[in-house]
């Protein structure tokens, strides 16, 4: 078994920092951890992951540049890694697993259009039901005020709206 790394974070701990340049591919087992952003007077959500998804910081992975992002756990968070050779050896060498990849990136890539579309939505109210229509599990996983950054409002109008 080639995802061999075990990867254990408590509450707020960081599993890829700014800088950090990233070696390895994660599957979530359990726990909910966000991926973000930080500017001088706040912190851009721009992504989460919960059990049964990947999460890696994609840019860095793939271009071996250092990361723009952090990667912090929610809650108790347990991971499996995998470096990138070895997932890229593996996808040589099974073509289903390929195909699972594939099928990852275009749904992450599908799913980033909608949250471009969804952030160039001047009200907030349709933000939110395009997300809660999209993705209503965020709710169940993730902490309404990450939920409120990565619709770039409040959680005070967050509240309001829900």
């Amino acid at each position: 078994m080639l995802w061999q790394k075990r990867v254990h974070l408590r509450r707020h701990d960081f599993l890829t920092r700014q800088g950090q340049v990233e070696q390895n591919l994660y599957f979530v087992a359990s726990g909910a951890l966000r991926i973000y952003y930080p500017l001088p007077d706040e912190e851009i959500c721009v992504g989460f992951a919960y059990p049964n998804t990947l999460v890696v910081s994609f840019p860095s992975f793939v271009a071996g540049k250092p990361s723009d992002y952090y990667i912090q756990a929610l809650r108790k968070s347990e991971l499996l890694g995998i470096s990138k050779n070895d997932f890229m050896q593996l996808m040589e060498e099974r073509p289903h697993i390929r195909r699972f990849w594939y099928e990852q990136l275009e749904k992450a890539l599908v799913g980033k259009i909608e949250r471009e579309v969804d952030l160039l939505l001047p009200e907030p109210a349709q933000r939110l039901q395009r997300v809660m229509q999209r993705s209503p599990h965020l709710f169940q996983h993730i902490p309404k005020k990450y939920i409120a950054s990565y619709l770039r409002m409040s959680p005070e109008t967050l509240s309001r709206l829900k």
